[in-house]
């Protein structure tokens, strides 16, 4: 498996240095790039000005450079050396001015002086540039040349979508985002390790229909929704927002609104058996497109798993966050939860034990006839797994209620349904 998470660390270098937005060139190449990787994956255009709920589709951004030019003549800000040097979202300069109007202008951490910080402004015109904070407080009085060569104009947003068909119309929705730009874990992370699990699904036999987004972050699950929500609504079972999956630091899960989802118990079970050490959220620690999934009236059983969640690790949100702090083992231990949440919601059912009182299991060859500490605990297992096994449960329930793993009992299960003792 390690190539797995080798091949996923691959893919985010490759799309590490696109300059991302919400809308924009960046946005297209980052999605062509994906569909190499999976070629089923549909792209859509929807137009600048289209209403979506209570919000509208912006402009379209696109930059080709921006640097700051000191009294001296040096170039100090430089968007081709980082993108994040820019305030996403700019509005076109090019001027002259002396260093206090600058400062207006710049945004900086004083608690991380060595970082770049991530600063957009979507929704109001302004420019601006990012740098490091100790490169901020060495900046000299006098005039500096600033240019920011970006456009907004009337076009449109993109985002991907991929349909995998199953045995069911039920659907099982994944939804990562594809609007940073260069950052590993908050950005990267999530489409890369997506565009492995649709290759893994289009792998398998699958009794649940799959519904895939690549889409920038809100608008896009805004603009999404307001497409194909009555859809959604009708048919998806489970869901889970993937972002932040990449570190190899920790484990995270933040719940669905309702909390009480089979995404919900799903995820849990995995993660209980797997990673016992993970941190669990409330859902008022949300910060994701789990806010639109989730909100009142459209109510979809979506949750999140992550590696550190979003906000809490230190380099968030800035230029820490680069290919040093993603790692191909990180990346595959997130790629095979989220591959184990699936497989999980993939098998469960309900089950009922066909015939009245325990069931002769040694007839059926089913009891071991010598007995070691590790059969004994299969014979408990079965048992248990036949004790309520009353066609209420799910198997997911019934794991729960025996404090099993239920990947553990699907090979019981089989026998069972071989010998006709389950239906």
């Amino acid at each position: 498996m390690s190539e797995i998470g080798d091949s996923i660390y691959g893919l985010a270098q490759k799309l590490f240095p696109i300059c991302r937005s919400i809308t924009g060139d960046g946005l297209r190449k980052t999605l062509r790039i994906i569909q190499e990787e999976i070629p089923s994956l549909k792209t859509f255009e929807v137009p600048s000005g289209e209403k979506v709920f209570d919000w509208e589709v912006p402009k379209e951004w696109n930059i080709k450079d921006a640097y700051i030019i000191d009294p001296q003549g040096n170039k100090i800000v430089d968007f081709s050396e980082s993108n994040l040097h820019v305030l996403g979202y700019s509005i076109p300069v090019d001027q002259t001015i002396v260093l206090e109007e600058l400062q207006k202008h710049l945004h900086s951490l004083p608690e991380q002086p060595n970082a770049i910080p991530y600063v957009t402004s979507y929704y109001e015109e302004r420019w601006g540039f990012c740098l490091p904070h100790s490169q901020r407080e060495a900046l000299q009085p006098g005039d500096y040349q600033v240019l920011i060569d970006s456009e907004l104009k009337a076009g449109s947003l993109t985002y991907g979508e991929v349909l995998i068909p199953g045995e069911m119309e039920e659907e099982i929705f994944l939804s990562t985002y594809i609007c940073h730009p260069s950052m590993a874990n908050n950005e990267l992370s999530g489409p890369t390790v997506v565009a492995f699990l649709v290759k893994w699904l289009l792998s398998q036999k699958r009794r649940y229909s799959y519904r895939i987004v690549f889409i920038p972050e809100t608008i896009g699950s805004l603009v999404y929704l307001s497409r194909n929500m009555e859809e959604m609504q009708k048919k998806i079972i489970a869901g889970y927002n993937v972002t932040c999956v990449g570190d190899d630091r920790a484990y995270s899960f933040l719940p669905s609104r309702q909390a009480d989802t089979l995404a919900d118990k799903a995820a849990k079970h995995v993660l209980k058996y797997l990673h016992p050490e993970y941190e669990e959220y409330s859902y008022l620690d949300r910060g994701s497109d789990e806010r639109q999934y989730c909100s009142p009236g459209i109510d979809l059983p979506v949750a999140s798993v992550m590696r550190t969640k979003y906000g809490v690790f230190p380099e968030y949100h800035t230029s820490l966050d680069n290919l040093d702090l993603i790692t191909p083992a990180g990346l595959l231990g997130a790629y095979e939860v989220l591959q184990k949440c699936i497989e999980v919601i993939e098998t469960n059912e309900h089950v009922k034990v066909t015939v009245l009182g325990e069931p002769q299991l040694g007839k059926r060859g089913l009891y071991p006839t010598v007995g070691t500490k590790k059969s004994s605990q299969r014979v408990r297992d079965m048992m248990n797994l036949i004790a309520y096994a009353d066609g209420t449960r799910s198997l997911l329930e019934i794991a729960e209620k025996i404090q099993v793993p239920m990947w553990h009992l699907l090979p019981t299960v089989k026998k069972l349904k071989e010998e006709g003792l389950l239906a």
